[in-house]
């Protein structure tokens, strides 16, 4: 396939380009910037000039396309007011992408996290939450997902809270930058709630399986740590960066700190079982030690 991709020159996009190229894909990417565009064409990738807002951008992208898997999200957490407006950013996006799509066939792939399944491991048949810092994402992803009656394969990939590389990306990568500006590497209450992981290489696997063949309206978990204990991850990190390890004030953690307390483990059960995808790459744990001081 021809698939277009945004956020493609990020730490998951850059993972999944390469992925497909190497799949026998060709790949068509949105490229926000001179060093996005020459990271994606160092890449192999084709490149569409224009950000996530260049809606113009986006539908010729898309129309280019045989498939699309969309990635790309403004990650400013600095307010609530800034989250709001890459959400919103990101619903018109695809919006635009599943106009051009329509009684196409073509598959669109959407990104979102996985769900908050109170006292158990969520699983692929919990629906997206709709309220809260990020609720808009769910309500944008259950959108696309609809399109499956008007002629798009559309199927999600949930992704967990971190998804790492090297010692860094994810939920775990901002502990590690907030230890590292602190001098304290904290966790939020008793540090015993549970971030799911993946290694953006096996995530980026799933997405072009999904791509590939996943069943229109579909949702799957790139998950391969089900649940590690946030306390667990900032010993790492506080270990690997020579600071102290302790319990910090929700606050600390500015708009994300309620999601930061959540105990929030994910299964992928089903996912491995009906799309054969089965994580090869280092744990969270193990990859964190490649965090250096």
């Amino acid at each position: 396939m021809h698939v277009f991709v945004t956020g493609g020159s990020g730490l998951i996009g850059s993972a999944v380009v390469a992925e497909l190229l190497a799949n026998g894909h060709t790949v068509l990417a949105l490229a926000r910037s001179d060093a996005a565009e020459s990271a994606l064409r160092n890449l192999g990738a084709e490149t569409i000039r224009g950000a996530l807002a260049d809606l113009d951008a986006v539908r010729r992208g898309a129309g280019k396309s045989d498939g699309v898997i969309h990635l790309a999200f403004r990650n400013d957490f600095s307010s609530q007011e800034t989250l709001a407006a890459a959400v919103a950013e990101e619903s018109a996006a695809l919006i635009a992408v599943g106009e051009e799509l329509i009684g196409s066939n073509r598959p669109l792939v959407t990104v979102s996290g996985t769900p908050y399944a109170p006292g158990r491991l969520s699983t692929e048949a919990d629906p997206l939450p709709t309220d809260g810092p990020v609720g808009g994402r769910g309500v944008s992803v259950s959108t696309s997902l609809a399109l499956a009656s008007q002629g798009v394969r559309t199927a999600a990939v949930r992704l967990p809270r971190t998804v790492h590389i090297n010692g860094t990306g994810g939920f775990a990568g901002l502990l590690t930058a907030i230890a590292r500006r602190t001098g304290v590497s904290g966790y939020p209450g008793d540090g015993t709630q549970r971030w799911p992981a993946v290694h953006a290489l096996d995530a980026a696997v799933l997405f072009r399986i999904a791509l590939e063949k996943a069943p229109a309206g579909s949702s799957w978990h790139a998950v391969a740590d089900a649940g590690v204990a946030v306390r667990d991850i900032a010993a790492v990190i506080g270990r690997r960066l020579g600071v102290p390890v302790e319990s910090v004030p929700a606050e600390t953690f500015g708009t994300l700190g309620p999601i930061f307390e959540l105990d929030q483990p994910s299964s992928s059960a089903v996912t491995r079982q009906e799309l054969r995808w089965q994580p090869r790459h280092p744990s969270l744990l193990e990859d964190l030690e490649a965090i250096r001081p």
